[in-house]
């Protein structure tokens, strides 16, 4: 069966708005907004209580998450996780865009994009194990709700990239 083929991608501003409708679904029936950061840090400690059950259960960290009474899966967000990442391989197909690769630029090696990726998907994940959130979530849910914090947190991000970018154009160039 061939893949359908490739669409225009949405309007940002209709995108904008549905995602808006999402996170106000996510609070009217969850109670709860958006974001991803504990679902990764469920599933690793679950892995890690799969291999080592007595020392999970001794850490004062992890056995707020795995011992008697407690399920890793028991966090609604490992599930929008899933949710995301099934939705986002549904739509990629049904709009022609499923296209297995690595996308980078011409003056960089795929191994080196790859593990460029790979340093910074680490980078964040630890950041936002310490700041008790993910940057979605703090976009998101923080600035839904006019959490000061949130919309400076937001502002720095936005400025952090924008010096930044000239150090990285080269490799998209």
């Amino acid at each position: 069966m061939q893949p359908p083929a490739e669409r225009p991608l949405w309007n940002p501003y209709v995108a904008g708005v549905v995602l808006g409708l999402v996170l106000l679904g996510s609070f009217l029936v969850m109670g709860f907004g958006l974001g991803s950061s504990s679902a990764p840090t469920r599933l690793g400690i679950g892995a890690l209580h799969l291999l080592a059950p007595k020392a999970t259960e001794a850490n004062g960290y992890f056995s707020q998450y795995v011992g008697p009474g407690k399920h890793v899966l028991e966090d609604w967000m490992v599930f929008e996780v899933l949710g995301v990442f099934l939705g986002g391989l549904v739509a990629a197909y049904s709009a022609g865009r499923f296209k297995p690769g690595v996308v980078k630029g011409p003056n960089t090696t795929t191994a080196r994009r790859l593990a460029y990726a790979v340093v910074g998907g680490i980078l964040m994940g630890f950041a936002a194990r310490l700041a008790r959130g993910c940057t979605s979530g703090q976009a998101l849910t923080g600035g839904a709700v006019l959490s000061l914090g949130s919309w400076i947190f937001m502002m720095c991000v936005f400025a952090g990239g924008y010096l930044v970018a000239p150090l990285v154009r080269r490799e998209w160039r």
